[in-house]
């Protein structure tokens, strides 16, 4: 049975975001808010929890297509390669918010995502997302969450959330109702961005 904690956006609590942390630290999977849909996340570093996470979504782990979430942009090196400048301010004025960005990945990506060559990087413009992420100290990797017979239809409601994923995970983030649109993925590992999906992000900063 999955642990349900209430948590305020506008100012989550810091005592409930240790708890969400701790059970990430011990190999826990939660689902959380974020500022696009909920999704379904584990600390990076943990081999375990991540093939958990594969084998709800039925993907193997070296070759799934998670995006990390990061806090900001300060440990982007510790999973992409150098970008130029002119990335780097794309990045800049688009983060936080509700993109994905794919980008050439590193050679110090955790050893499940070595073989990858790019990786989707998300600073979701979501208190709660970004304060368990700053209290964990690495990314978590993500997922969205969706309902299998409607795909476009991302659920929504954290108690509708809880009784479908109640025996798959071990804590679920109830951040009040989430949005039903995915985020903008943007591919920025060659030389000019490339709209993989559009999403809730605008494509006019672009």
């Amino acid at each position: 049975m999955a642990e349900f904690l209430r948590i305020y956006e506008e100012n989550p609590n810091p005592k409930e975001i240790d708890r969400v942390v701790a059970i990430l630290k011990k190999g826990g999977l939660i689902i959380y808010p974020t500022d696009t849909v909920y999704g379904l996340g584990c600390d990076i570093t943990n081999i375990k929890a991540l093939e958990r996470v594969a084998q709800i979504k039925g993907v193997k782990l070296e070759k799934a297509n998670f995006s990390f979430v990061c806090h900001d942009l300060s440990n982007l090196s510790d999973y992409v390669k150098q970008i130029d400048t002119s990335v780097f301010k794309i990045l800049k004025r688009a983060l936080p918010g509700p993109y994905t960005f794919i980008l050439p990945g590193s050679k110090s990506l955790p050893n499940p995502f070595k073989r990858k060559k790019t990786v989707g990087i998300r600073v979701p413009d979501n208190n709660i997302a970004l304060e368990i992420v700053k209290q964990l100290g690495n990314p978590i990797i993500s997922t969205s969450i969706y309902d299998e017979d409607e795909v476009i239809e991302y659920t929504t409601d954290p108690e509708l959330i809880l009784e479908k994923w109640d025996n798959l995970v071990d804590l679920v983030i109830d951040g009040g109702y989430g949005g039903n649109e995915a985020s903008t993925v943007i591919d920025l590992s060659d030389d000019a961005p490339v709209i993989v999906r559009e999403g809730k992000g605008s494509l006019e900063i672009f």
